[in-house]
């Protein structure tokens, strides 16, 4: 399962078309927040601009959106209308004519000059491989930028600021496989007071030490608003509302207990104090054997497989906090050769997948078919059945959950109750469900429900920590 169609890639500079090849595998991540963030003003920017990108497998419409906050930030989200995927620009860089987009969460960005009417932005995209690209403002009335009118400051607040900070989940420290170690989780804040507040600053403190601080543009992109139409600034915490503010945080020891301090102007409220887990991530073996294996949509910070909060059976869950695609490349770091619309072209193809434990199966689903490779193509409607395509579900013990999507249909080679020895095969890596090509979903959960459970980290046996996104991982059974 994986998110937006552009959060996957064969490597951190990877061309746009494997983005696309890549992504967007779970229905479930329609829901994953548009988080926009950039450094700079350009009045001139402000607007909708369109264009169609040539990927060499089909042609992508695309609108990219840049407003202004409140405070003057220049803010810009790049639209897939054929695939109906937002991306986050994370910085606009103008000088002079020139124009720079960057979008960390799929490693591209977009140079190009203005012309002189300010009508069109000719350039470049570039993921690696660079593509054509112009885009041409959009003139028409629902496309022009409006003002931003800022919420009201804190003049009064004779009880203080009426936010309720809470941290439903406590995070679990992990290493990576980079050394770091980390704690992921998410703040909630709810305005109980009558009127829209504009955030200034979060920070998460240690005693008397602040561990991490967020404002402006890093704030921005770092929130999500349940139940709130898609907007460029998210700082803004409406008067009745919950803002979700995820967090992932490098740390060198880890703290006995961490509050929570939020800004409004030049008021503040602390909040939310609490103990990272005690229990240590469990330690699995590889889900998979062989070399050349890429974790697309891995554990980071700007993977949109973090920030899928879906609501499941009455209450608002991360399942795929640590959630990876693996996908195998190929010796020219293409996950396929030959026809891109035959699933037996990718190398991931018919692979193995192997259980990770000693543990009973817990749940399985097969009969699905598989869907012929593409960014829009499915073989089935895409429900919660049938999202995550044939797969199987591992009971770890100690109330952890192993989850396998996407297999081949009829490849599973268990059914729920059995008993499985670490390495056995379980299935085939196919291509079914929400599913662009073939690759194996896989992540670690607090419960049987694919997406009704909270996501756990875990380590891998023989390796410095957990894969992060876009690592190239060699496993060895």
């Amino acid at each position: 399962m994986q998110t937006p169609p552009w959060s996957a890639g064969v490597n951190p500079r990877a061309n746009l078309t494997q983005m696309l090849r890549i992504a967007r595998i779970l229905l479930a991540l329609a829901l994953v927040p548009v988080l926009p963030s950039v450094q700079t003003q350009a009045p001139s920017l402000e607007g909708t601009w369109r264009g169609t990108l040539d990927t060499g497998a089909g042609q992508l419409r695309l609108a990219l959106r840049v407003s202004k906050a409140a405070d003057g930030l220049l803010i810009g989200i790049l639209d897939s209308l054929d695939q109906a995927t937002s991306i986050p620009v994370d910085r606009i860089i103008v000088t002079g004519a020139t124009v720079r987009l960057e979008l960390k969460s799929v490693g591209g960005t977009f140079e190009g000059a203005m012309n002189a009417a300010g009508t069109e932005l000719k350039g470049t995209w570039t993921q690696s491989a660079p593509l054509p690209l112009t885009l041409t403002r959009d003139t028409s009335a629902a496309s022009v930028a409006t003002p931003v009118t800022p919420p009201p400051g804190p003049a009064s607040f004779p009880f203080g600021l009426p936010i309720q900070l809470s941290v439903p989940i406590a995070p679990t420290p992990f290493l990576g496989d980079d050394g770091q170690r980390y704690l992921v989780y998410e703040v909630h804040a709810t305005n109980f007071g009558g009127r829209d507040l504009l955030l200034g600053k979060l920070e998460v403190l240690q005693g008397a030490t602040t561990l991490a601080s967020y404002e402006g543009t890093e704030l921005s992109s770092s929130i999500l608003q349940p139940g709130t139409a898609t907007g460029p600034d998210r700082r803004t915490l409406a008067a009745g509302k919950t803002s979700v503010v995820f967090l992932w945080i490098p740390v060198t020891t880890v703290p006995a207990s961490l509050r929570h301090r939020i800004t409004v102007g030049e008021v503040s409220v602390e909040g939310a104090t609490i103990a990272p887990a005690s229990t240590a991530p469990i330690v699995i073996g590889p889900p998979l054997d062989g070399a050349d294996w890429l974790a697309a949509n891995g554990p980071g910070k700007a993977s949109s497989h973090r920030r899928a909060f879906i609501p499941i059976e009455g209450r608002g869950r991360i399942a795929q906090r640590f959630a990876i695609d693996w996908v195998r490349l190929k010796p020219n770091g293409q996950t396929f050769s030959g026809d891109a619309r035959d699933n037996k072209s990718y190398r991931a193809y018919g692979a193995e997948a192997l259980a990770v434990a000693d543990a009973v199966v817990a749940a399985t689903k097969d009969g699905i078919p598989e869907n012929i490779p593409g960014p829009t193509s499915r073989a089935v409607p895409i429900t919660v059945e049938t999202v995550g395509g044939n797969h199987v579900v591992l009971d770890l013990g100690g109330g952890r959950y192993a989850f396998y999507a996407h297999l081949q249909p009829g490849s599973l080679r268990v059914k729920t109750g059995d008993r499985v020895t670490r390495g056995q095969v379980i299935g085939l890596v196919g291509n079914s469900g929400n599913s662009t090509e073939p690759h194996l979903h896989f992540h670690v959960s607090d419960g049987v429900s694919p997406l009704g459970s909270e996501g756990l980290p875990y380590a891998l046996a023989g390796m410095p920590g957990m894969p992060l996104q876009n690592e190239r991982v060699t496993f060895k059974r």
